[in-house]
């Protein structure tokens, strides 16, 4: 029996910002139980939910050094869905509403937790013998594992593997303050190893000592070697490339399947979405305020409201897309200048924009299952996992491609009658004003060849099983 430990800084159902906890809390699951032992390990935030906490069982603590500090380390466990779950304790690093805050204060509660994650296995007799790590934040494990831990027998042998969730993160502070926070010597501060651009980088650490480099899809893994997507690190995944593969995220088909969805109005499958979608759309537009009419094209946006998921392409030409005969929905948030953006066009066309502007998972899943097609035009995306819904739905996306968008959706092809979305391939507010005029058209005038790709999205299947057997096979490698 292989061990493998997760490490990362978020998973659900405890603490949720982004996709890496979807994916954290998802993947163990669907890894074959006979030939591995998979067990995750994260924060123990105050913020995680009281329900949650009241099942955690003590394990043991103990106080480790950290640079010239002593620091309590605590240790809780707790069974959910059949994966065990260890939680690092400390009050200290782990209160507060939010799990993270000023990157000053997050650069030393990772270390802390990095080391605690290493100094924690022996205590609790798990020995992995590979620890898989998730982004920036446990990016110093694979440093300390061949720093100070190489000397101790229960750690040697044991296989790190790095998963760049999102490149844009990569946990940047003075390098002076990281070298007094982690207690590393000046040696690991070189440009080959931590330093890159005179600061220390948390993330650059973990992707120079880990044994292999994942990113969350193919084109996002070739994406990354490039100066435009590489975002200063381009040439170390270049220098890395032998040890760098992408496999590309799924979603829990149990959570997001609309035939059992608890969360939306009317539920449906892929014989009989025709008679049965429209009517989760009918009750939406009632329930935002929105005209109730089966002939506006509704386009849903489940989304952060930033730069990166190309809203400067959307405000460019917001004004054309709030055509008559489309409706416009919107939810998530971000940067005030969108948030306002919308909220406009929400008051100056109440009939056709709604502009949701905090998150509910709720009304996500009613989005997922009303709307007839999904915008996505992201400047870059590594994986996204909105668009894998939203096909899951029978939501035709709109998307850019890029990264796992170019990976997931197939672009429509009217004279082959192929296709689960429509792209479009530059950055470019018109050529996405396009693409959303020819998706509307199909809709609107060919209501047979729309309801293929529909039921092709439907069928495309993006579940865990596929790419869990890809990690499993990663594993093995290693």
């Amino acid at each position: 029996m292989k061990k493998v430990l997760f490490v990362a800084s978020e998973c659900v159902p405890f603490m949720k910002t982004g996709g890496l906890a979807d994916v954290v809390g998802s993947l163990p699951k669907y890894i074959n139980k006979d030939e591995f032992d998979v067990r995750v390990m994260l924060p123990k935030y105050m913020a995680i939910p009281d329900q949650y906490k009241q099942q955690m069982q003590y394990k043991t603590h103990f106080y480790m050094d950290l640079a010239w500090r002593t620091q309590y380390v605590g240790v809780s466990e707790l069974q959910y869905n059949g994966i065990t779950f260890y939680f690092i304790d400390n009050e200290y690093y782990f209160s507060g509403f939010a799990p993270y805050g000023n990157i000053y204060e997050d650069v030393e509660k990772f270390a802390f937790f990095c080391k605690a994650s290493l100094s924690t296995l022996p205590l609790i007799g798990f020995q992995p013998d590979i620890i898989h790590c998730h982004d920036w934040q446990t990016g110093l494990l694979p440093v300390y594992l061949k720093d100070c831990f190489v000397q101790n027998d229960f750690f040697r042998g044991i296989k790190t593997v790095m998963t760049i969730h999102n490149l844009k993160f990569q946990g940047i502070w003075d390098k002076n303050t990281v070298a007094d926070i982690t207690g590393l010597n000046a040696s690991y501060f070189t440009p080959d190893k931590l330093e890159a651009y005179g600061d220390a980088n948390y993330l650059k650490g973990g992707l120079v000592y880990a044994d292999y480099i994942t990113t969350v899809s193919d084109s996002y893994a070739e994406e990354i070697k490039t100066t435009f997507y590489g975002e200063g690190l381009d040439g170390l995944m270049r220098a890395r490339e032998n040890s760098l593969t992408g496999i590309v995220n799924g979603i829990d088909y149990e959570e997001y399947n609309p035939e059992t969805d608890k969360l939306i109005a009317y539920n449906y499958n892929v014989d009989n979405f025709r008679k049965e979608k429209i009517k989760n759309k009918r009750a939406l537009q009632q329930e935002l305020g929105l005209a109730v009419d089966d002939k506006k094209f509704m386009i849903g946006i489940v989304s952060r409201l930033t730069d990166q998921k190309g809203f400067d392409l959307i405000d460019y030409v917001i004004e054309e897309i709030c055509a008559e005969d489309t409706q416009l929905v919107v939810l998530g948030t971000g940067t005030e200048k969108y948030e306002n953006l919308f909220r406009h066009y929400a008051w100056k066309y109440p009939d056709r924009v709604s502009a949701n502007i905090y998150y509910s998972n709720e009304r996500s899943h009613k989005i997922y299952a009303s709307a007839d097609a999904f915008l996505m035009p992201s400047l870059f995306e590594p994986c996204g996992l909105s668009q894998l819904m939203s096909l899951r739905y029978g939501t035709v996306p709109i998307v850019r491609e890029t990264g796992g968008l170019r990976d997931t959706v197939a672009p429509y092809n009217e004279y082959e009658g192929t296709g689960t979305g429509f792209s479009f391939r530059n950055y470019n507010a018109h050529e996405m004003l396009n693409t959303i005029r020819y998706a509307k058209s199909v809709y609107c005038d060919k209501k047979r060849e729309w309801n293929k790709i529909v039921e092709r999205a439907m069928t495309a299947d993006f579940s865990w099983r596929s790419s869990a057997r890809k990690y499993e096979d990663l594993y093995n490698r290693l």
